[in-house]
């Protein structure tokens, strides 16, 4: 796929949103059509005939952006992920334009202990190819691997419905993004968390502390705002100090070679990671959210 068409569709998502916001909402977004003045600079920058070679300067799939392009995709994606939180594409546009010095921050964690500088060495990927789902699911009961399996199969989620990364200018910094983003269900099933609205502010407390990325940081600030009243109690009594005493009590999960850890019991492997689970689970019955 082409930058002009990259960045083209993410904010032609953008203006498809519009049919269902109100006339507020729609003048915003009349000042950010940025598309075209977004794809006009990629083309005075970058000669047609040596596109392609830019297109993989860094790695397959990175996009070449400046500083003002990432501005741009920034705060449109941002204002998206506001509206609507369960657009995937724009939270990944958004942690990628924002995440840069966070991830430099990650990796310098990484690269400090044995086993994150073997997971930097190693760049292990989690998918359907590296990972064996059925035999997951053969585990015993408790076991981190059968765990994963049920949170996958319960939510109807894929581990390879995970996003590539495109707006990192580093190839090392892009293999942590895609790390993080590839251990996000791992951090829910070892929470103890669904992935529902209450369930994924607290886990992005939980990242937010432990990682620093922008992303996590706005999630978990304005998530709550779309709580309900019974939910934003819980909330506040129960999960916001329980992500954030576990956040930083519990060891730095990017340092976590979790595929090592299939076969092990999770409240031993909880405790190994000095991790504390949600006090209260939760559990998710259709399309309501209940506390045990």
């Amino acid at each position: 796929m082409s930058r002009n068409c990259v960045f083209t569709q993410v904010f032609v998502n953008l203006q498809k949103m519009k049919g269902t916001l109100n006339s507020t909402h729609l003048n915003s977004f009349r000042t950010l059509r940025i598309s075209s003045v977004i794809s006009n600079d990629i083309n005075n920058e970058v000669p047609s005939n040596t596109s392609h070679q830019q297109y993989d300067m860094f790695y397959p799939g990175h996009i070449s952006t400046s500083l003002f392009q990432k501005s741009l995709l920034a705060a449109g994606s941002g204002i998206a992920c506001l509206l609507n939180p369960a657009r995937d594409d724009m939270l990944c546009a958004l942690g990628e334009t924002t995440g840069p010095l966070a991830l430099k921050y990650i990796h310098s964690k990484m690269m400090s202990d044995s086993v994150g500088r073997q997971i930097l060495e190693e760049k292990p990927v989690i998918n359907t190819t590296t990972i064996n789902l059925e035999k997951l699911g053969s585990l015993p009961d408790g076991t981190f691997g059968k765990e994963y399996w049920t949170f996958l199969k319960t939510n109807g989620f894929s581990p390879d419905a995970r996003r590539p990364v495109n707006f990192i200018d580093d190839a090392e910094l892009m293999y942590v993004m895609l790390r993080y983003r590839q251990c996000h269900d791992l951090v829910h099933t070892l929470l103890g968390m669904p992935p529902n609205m209450l369930g994924e502010v607290a886990v992005k407390w939980f990242e937010a502390i432990q990682t620093r990325l922008p992303m996590c940081i706005s999630a978990a600030l304005f998530g709550p705002i779309r709580l309900g009243p019974k939910h934003r109690r819980k909330y506040f009594d129960i999960y916001l100090p329980w992500a954030i005493r576990s956040a930083y009590n519990s060891k730095f999960l990017m340092n976590v070679y979790f595929e090592k850890h299939w076969e092990q019991d999770i409240t031993e492997f909880r405790q190994e990671l000095n991790l504390e689970p949600a006090p209260v689970p939760l559990i998710k019955t259709g399309k309501n959210t209940k506390t045990k």
